[in-house]
Formats: C-alpha cells, sequence, structure tokens
C-alpha cells in the first residue's frame, strides 16, 4: 500500500479576484525539472518577491512520490493514463488520483509539467477545439490556445486523444470495450478538461538537460503573469512566424513483436510521403503516407499496440 508516502500540494491566495491555477511537477517520478521549477517559483513568493495578488495558485511539486522515491517514470503504473477516481483502489496511482481529480476539480487551469527521454527540443499538448462531440466536449479553446503561446517555447502538438481513440476504434470491436480502452488515454489534461477547466502539458526537455528546470520556471512565471495572479508585464504571445504546430493524424500499432523499425528514431523527425519508416515481421515495408512528422516512436511496443504516431503540420493553430 506503500502508506509511507503522502501527497501534498501547497496553496497561494491573493486578496482579489481571479482564476484559480494549479501547476503539478513529477507525475513521472523521473521527470523532475518541473519539481525544481516549482520550487524556485515557490522559494520567490515565500520571500515576497513574487506576492501572489489575485486568484489562486496550487503547486503540487511532486504528484508521484512513489515513482519519485524511486525515480522511475512509475509507481505501479503510468499515472497519467486512466486517472478517475477508483471507489476500489488496486495500486498505488489509483490513491493518488483519489486524492489529485478532486483537486484538480477545484480549479479552472492546469500547467503539468513533464520531460522526455530523447535529445529534443520542448514542446506543449494542447487540447481540441471547441466542440460538443462524445469523446473530448471542450469550450475553452481560445484561453487555453492564448496560455499556450505564453509559455516560452515554440513547439506546439495537438489531437492526441482524438488520434489515440481512433487507434482504439480499429483495434476493438464492441462499444463498450473501446470505452473501457478510451479511459486509458485520459491523464491529468483530459481529466481537467472534463471537469469544465482547460489544460496544458508542458515537456520541458530531455530529463537530463539542466536547462529544463528552467524552461519550467520560465513557463510558471509567464502563466502567473498572463492569468493575472502577479503584478508582471504580460508575456509576448509566440509569433505565428516562428511556431511549429503540428497536428496528430493517425497511430500506427505494431502487429507482431516482430515489426521493427528501419532506423533509430525520435519525436519530430521528418519523413515524406512513401519513405520507409519500419518493416514488417513478414518483410513488408511500412512507409509514410503523407510528409509527416514521427512522434512518440516505441522501439518496445507489444503486438498490438501504439507503435508510433504520425502528425502535419497545423497552419490554423
Amino acid at each position: 500500500m506503500h502508506s509511507a508516502h503522502h501527497f501534498k500540494s501547497i496553496n497561494y491566495t491573493g486578496q482579489g479576484q481571479g482564476p484559480r491555477l494549479i501547476v503539478t511537477g513529477a507525475v513521472h517520478g523521473n521527470e523532475t525539472c518541473g519539481t525544481k521549477g516549482i520550487l524556485r517559483v515557490m522559494a520567490e513568493i515565500d520571500s515576497g518577491e513574487l506576492p501572489i495578488l489575485a486568484g489562486s495558485v496550487t503547486f503540487v511539486p511532486i504528484t508521484n512520490p512513489l515513482a519519485y522515491a524511486k525515480g522511475q517514470r512509475s509507481g505501479e503504473r503510468n499515472l497519467n493514463r486512466n486517472l478517475f477516481p477508483n471507489a476500489h483502489p488496486q495500486d498505488f496511482e489509483d490513491r493518488i488520483a483519489n486524492w489529485l481529480c478532486p483537486l484538480l476539480s477545484q480549479h479552472d487551469v492546469l500547467l503539468d509539467l513533464h520531460s522526455f527521454n530523447a535529445d529534443s527540443q520542448p514542446f506543449v499538448m494542447v487540447g481540441p477545439r471547441n466542440n460538443d462531440g462524445p469523446l473530448q466536449p471542450f469550450q475553452h479553446e481560445e484561453q487555453e490556445r492564448a496560455l499556450a503561446r505564453r509559455l516560452g517555447v515554440r513547439r506546439f502538438v495537438d489531437g492526441w486523444l482524438q488520434t489515440y481513440g481512433q487507434g482504439v476504434q480499429r483495434r476493438m470491436g464492441s462499444s463498450e470495450q473501446v470505452g473501457m480502452v478510451l479511459r486509458y488515454g485520459v491523464g491529468t489534461t483530459e481529466y481537467m478538461r472534463s471537469t469544465g477547466g482547460y489544460a496544458l502539458t508542458l515537456e520541458c526537455g530531455q530529463h537530463a538537460d539542466p536547462a529544463a528546470p528552467d524552461v519550467a520556471y520560465r513557463a510558471i512565471r509567464n502563466t502567473l503573469a498572463f492569468l493575472g495572479l502577479v503584478a508582471a508585464p504580460q508575456p509576448e504571445p509566440i509569433a505565428d512566424a516562428d511556431m511549429e504546430a503540428l497536428s496528430m493524424v493517425v497511430v500506427h500499432d505494431k502487429l507482431d513483436a516482430n515489426d521493427r523499425f528501419i532506423k533509430t528514431w525520435s519525436s519530430f523527425d521528418t519523413v515524406k510521403q512513401g519513405e520507409q519508416i519500419g518493416v514488417r515481421a513478414d518483410g513488408t515495408p511500412v512507409t509514410a503516407e503523407f510528409d509527416a512528422t514521427i512522434l512518440f516512436p516505441d522501439v518496445n511496443a507489444q503486438a498490438n499496440a501504439e507503435w508510433y504516431y504520425l502528425a502535419r503540420v497545423n497552419p490554423g493553430f
């Protein structure tokens, strides 16, 4: 049960009216840049250098204390999947969810800070366009994307849950099964949007990059200023000409354990239509069906699971 690990959040509330922001770090225990960025901002608030004047901000420096103590991505499972309250918790991450989900629902905006394995540029994952559909209804597109433009990064990716859901629909038969598996695609930001708020996942850089905590720190400071929680100049939005905006379009599965990539791919590698990406176990080449950017290639994927995603340039971000 890992009862020695407790959950901790720290709240600062200003005297004026304003939005309720929550900032989370170490949802994955080996992604510590968010923790470092949060602690740096908290030190400035505590010293009086950065007083919270309006609204409120809640910091969760270590969201998954078991994974953090282990220095691993997960404690007993991936906290950032199937994130829902559970009346009958089966693992440590279920117990976190029973604490974290009600906490998220008390706020209006979430900034979730992560890092990644490959050596690449920081990027932010944004949610869907405004819609009333059954998958992820949402009405805060304008506010969410305006904040995304002010975090201090130039790469933007959308389309996660829709593309993930298409893959689930392709793999599964019954609607009941689809619904169950789609829950697995819900993490912190998807849950936050389901409660009526909006949310961004900021991937601050490679896990060990000494610059990644600075990316997290700058994003927190910019968010506090943009939302009017502190007395600071409004951060300038990134210009369209400087943006790299991508929309996830399709997920391709590994069909056999012996399917393989023809080279070591990293997220944000580009491929041309017809360029070979991998080869199936029977020797059939796997090629790009359009000019695309590869995202989240998983060389260790199991059979009948996501292998890699393809994204298109999104000029209408």
